[in-house]
């Protein structure tokens, strides 16, 4: 099987590919490509006509491509027949040394195989998504006599509800906002729940109905949480009607206040079906995309509607799709998006998919039931396309506007640092700890697309003094470029073409600062990374007069208002503020340790068991074989472990 890469593949790896690649096209580099059409008929000898997904890998391992097949045998046996083969996949024939076959029961089963694999490896030579972030949903809980209301991430282990995705934290966080005025749901947690012994703030400003105390009983609570799930679930004209007779026979009995409060929960839900940005009125449960391309770019403009409300939209760009028919892009996208997203039981194009069919047919299951893609022609549904559609445009045009700027501010760059040419992988260091305490190391990763979120790093600091910024310093650069060249090689070139090589590290501080680091890298035998310490200038920065340490002692600094600088800032802001969150929470972790949390094969609730029964830590170590026998929950065995470990040899 192939080993994982470390990293993702990036413009590096892409433009390392790529210069190789080109010498095979042109001739000079034959015996590469006769290497690679041997490997795969080789593999074809194997193969018999059956529905499965195949990766091909370089010399490393490291996968190239990853592709399903209804037949395997057919489709592997096309790369074989090089003449007939754009370049792009000619350069990917010249670099494959190795196959790895899976087959499955179906094609559209491999097709779902197809979009993980993609996603695990993330090839070079694959269409890839680049937007990594997991969807918010909306969960309403039903593990709770009161149920709780939520923004929710990741796996959906928990038992409840769950209405999404929405677009950005944004949007889910002004509607649970919205939610929680219309409905009066609590959305604290439930230890902070059976704290209370009064309404915290929320019910005193009509968010909350204050369950935690008795001001709402059971029935009545579930009553909301029942509109709740009709409203999410797209009966929201019915729950609107529904409030506003309740809000009538409030005044016909004169019971203003009451009235006063469901015309504030009407208002709120007026709120939410009038702050969409987007009119989808007749659509139901739907997702909608629509394609643009430019210049090789492309732009895949996705909107959410749910019970005929807009959830958000948000613009992705594929990359990898040079040379690509618009509807295979289109299909690899949609592959990928699906494979953590639940889709909609109707999707919406502005294009025709060769292979639509299948798509939905493998979506299906995780839909739960038949999914549909369609294009639309008429009707609501044709006028939420061609707003997708002005959508898909305008992203594009603002990203090659941005990508334009950002390609001059980045040769600015490269030049007042005085590189060799523009760095496509910058390195930023920091360190963070309180007197001494919980110290950490910390690196972000940016490139010309911007922050590599999947690649930053942080270092529990061992060896050196946690009061000695510049031991620190020395510690997380000794341990990164440590292991780099004895991983890569920093003079190896397929080290370098990895893309974990930095061509820049930016180090937070000063002459110190990059003593240290330069010192540290010497040790190494590595001499040829450019380093660069940041400073804040005599006035802590606040009007921006950051001072640029270089090796040899020379400083320089950049005019207040220079591009360059708001560039170089924002990447130091940004390695400031995940240092910060990793050490707080680090720290919380800290606070809450536990001396039983050292004790092997004792959990979270063994540990609480003991301590309920024991009150502290320290009369559980002091306590007899028989006073550990005797506690609830506790096992013979474990008893005689947790006695064991406090009495070694005893």
């Amino acid at each position: 099987m192939a080993r994982k890469p470390d990293t993702p593949p990036d413009r590096d790896t892409q433009r390392f590919h790529e210069d190789r690649a080109s010498d095979t096209v042109r001739g000079a580099d034959q015996p590469d490509i006769e290497r690679g059409v041997a490997v795969i008929r080789d593999t074809v000898n194997t193969l018999r006509p059956k529905p499965g997904v195949y990766r091909m890998q370089d010399a490393r391992g490291d996968v190239l491509y990853v592709g399903k097949a209804r037949a395997l045998k057919n489709r592997v046996a096309n790369y074989t027949q090089v003449d007939r083969l754009p370049n792009r996949l000619r350069r990917m024939v010249s670099q494959t040394r190795s196959m790895t076959i899976v087959t499955t029961n179906s094609e559209a089963e491999a097709l779902l195989l197809e979009a993980q694999l993609i996603k695990r490896f993330r090839p070079p030579y694959n269409v890839l998504l680049r937007d990594d972030k997991s969807f918010p949903f909306i969960l309403l809980r039903a593990d709770h006599a009161f149920p709780r209301i939520q923004k929710h991430r990741g796996a959906r282990k928990a038992k409840g509800n769950y209405y999404g995705p929405f677009a950005s934290a944004g949007s889910v966080n002004t509607t649970i906002n919205a939610l929680q005025k219309l409905f009066l749901l609590r959305s604290c947690n439930d230890g902070f729940f059976s704290r209370r012994d009064r309404p915290c703030l929320l019910y005193q400003i009509r968010r909350c109905s204050a369950p935690c105390v008795g001001r709402i009983e059971e029935a009545e609570y579930g009553e909301l949480v029942r509109q709740a799930r009709e409203f999410l679930g797209g009966k929201s004209g019915a729950v609107q009607r529904e409030i506003e007779a309740q809000m009538q026979q409030a005044a016909e009995a004169l019971d203003f206040e009451r009235a006063a409060m469901l015309r504030d929960r009407l208002r709120a839900a007026t709120f939410i079906q009038g702050s969409q940005a987007i009119n989808a009125e007749g659509v139901g449960n739907a997702d909608v995309f629509a394609m643009a391309v430019s210049r090789g770019q492309v732009a895949v403009q996705a909107f959410f509607i749910r019970g005929g409300q807009n959830w958000g939209h948000r613009a992705f760009f594929p990359s990898h799709t040079d040379g690509l028919d618009e509807a295979e892009v289109m299909t690899a996208f949609l592959a990928q998006f699906y494979e953590e997203v639940p889709p909609a039981r109707l999707i919406l194009l502005d294009r025709e998919l060769p292979e639509a069919a299948l798509l939905a047919e493998a979506l299906a299951e995780s839909a739960g039931g038949r999914v549909e893609i369609s294009v639309p022609q008429r009707g609501d549904r044709r006028r939420l396309m061609e707003q997708a559609q002005r959508n898909a445009v305008e992203a594009l045009e603002r990203r090659m506007a941005e990508s334009g700027t950002r390609a001059r501010v980045m040769r600015e760059l490269a030049e007042f640092l005085e590189l060799p040419e523009v760095p496509q992988r910058i390195e930023v260091y920091d360190n963070s700890h309180i007197q001494g305490t919980n110290a950490l190391g910390a690196m972000i990763v940016a490139g010309p697309e911007g922050f590599i979120k999947s690649q930053y790093r942080k270092w529990n600091i061992k060896t050196a003094r946690t009061d000695d910024d510049f031991g620190m310093m020395r510690e997380v650069m000794t341990r990164r470029f440590g292991r780099l060249a004895q991983d890569g090689g920093h003079d190896d070139d397929a080290g370098r073409a990895e893309g974990t090589w930095p061509d820049l590290v930016l180090i937070d501080g000063g002459k110190g600062q990059m003593s240290a680091v330069r010192d540290a890298l010497g040790e190494l035998g590595i001499e040829d990374v450019p380093l660069i310490a940041i400073a804040k200038g005599p006035h802590h920065g606040r009007e921006g007069r950051e001072v640029f340490h270089f090796p040899d002692g020379r400083e320089k600094t950049l005019p207040v208002n220079s591009p360059v600088l708001f560039h170089l800032q924002n990447m130091r802001d940004e390695v400031h503020r995940f240092a910060i969150g990793a050490h707080r929470a680090k720290r919380s972790r800290g606070i809450t340790a536990s001396p039983l949390d050292e004790i092997p094969g004792i959990g979270p609730a063994r540990k609480r068991a003991l301590l309920l029964h024991f009150g502290t830590a320290g009369k559980v170590r002091a306590a007899s074989l028989e006073d550990l026998q005797r506690a609830p929950g506790v096992s013979a065995a474990v008893a005689q472990t947790v006695y064991d470990f406090y009495h070694p040899g005893g």
